[in-house]
């Protein structure tokens, strides 16, 4: 493990916050046991990650342990590289649920070879440059960017948490034929959240009729899931997060951050980096 600084450590060319990095938790992974009925969501950090997290736990409420047991989305689909405590997973009835920023060298290799399902999300990084500079702000464990400048400068590189926007979804959209996956955007889950939530069922073989569709997006809309407390987030202390975990949610907001110059400097580095990956992003919607 190399410490970066008094917030973050690289290990196996990952960088994690240095707080919550068990170096033996992330070797352990490599013998973590798979099952075909496991559900992992996958995201670079800042992508709509809590909520899908929601959407997908919705789907699958029937299927969930009762909320005695789980009384958060945390709980119920845990982090996978980061240590839970004292929870045993394998001794968890089947499905599992898991959420992961992990790249897919450090993902269990199980993945690969018992095809579970794994629902990917993808956001346009001008904004989520601009959500995860604000969430650096108010998580303690992270430090707090003196500019936006220079966060821009560091997310660019690759020196945050997670490492590289870039690298992380090059390397999980050409191994994507690896893996049992499923890839969604953040701007086409804001646009159409309907959609969305009919190709998650879909994929994740739940067969929610149009009232239980509609169930979900209701209750994964951003105004009500501000309002929940098993899915915003909040119960985490004031000590740890001084502020709200979940801001805007919106598709465009960068243009409210970015300079002119930001952004062109900006577009020429994403041209460059991913001009041989067919993916589109939405930058606005208005």
């Amino acid at each position: 493990m190399e410490k970066l600084n008094e917030y973050l450590s690289k290990y196996k060319g990952f960088i994690f916050p240095t707080y919550i990095l068990s170096v033996e938790h992330i070797d352990s992974l490599q013998n973590f046991e798979i099952r075909d009925s496991d559900v992992f969501l996958v995201t670079y950090a800042k992508s709509g990650t809590i909520w899908t997290q929601n959407i997908i736990m919705s789907i699958c409420d029937s299927e969930c342990t009762d909320e005695t047991e789980f009384p958060n989305n945390m709980k119920k689909m845990p982090w996978l590289e980061y240590p839970q405590g004292s929870m045993d997973y394998s001794t968890r009835a089947s499905p599992r649920f898991f959420t992961s920023h992990l790249n897919t060298v450090l993902m269990p290799p199980g993945l690969r070879e018992k095809k579970p399902k794994i629902v990917y999300v993808a956001r346009n990084p001008k904004d989520l440059a601009v959500s995860y500079f604000h969430f650096c702000r108010v998580w303690t464990k992270l430090e707090t960017p003196r500019s936006f400048e220079e966060f821009l400068q560091k997310f660019i590189a690759g020196d945050v948490g997670g490492s590289s926007w870039f690298d992380h979804i090059r390397d999980w959209y050409t191994h994507r034929d690896d893996f049992n996956i499923l890839f969604l955007t953040y701007e086409d889950m804001v646009t159409d959240l309907k959609t969305a939530v009919e190709k998650m069922s879909r994929f994740l073989g739940r067969d929610l009729d149009a009232e239980a569709v509609s169930r979900v997006v209701e209750k994964s809309t951003f105004k009500n899931m501000k309002k929940d407390p098993k899915a915003n987030y909040d119960f985490f202390p004031e000590d740890v997060i001084q502020g709200k975990f979940m801001r805007k949610g919106t598709v465009g907001d960068w243009k409210n951050t970015f300079t002119v110059a930001q952004s062109e400097m900006f577009d020429e580095i994403y041209q460059e980096k991913m001009k041989d990956l067919p993916l589109k992003f939405i930058w606005d919607i208005e």
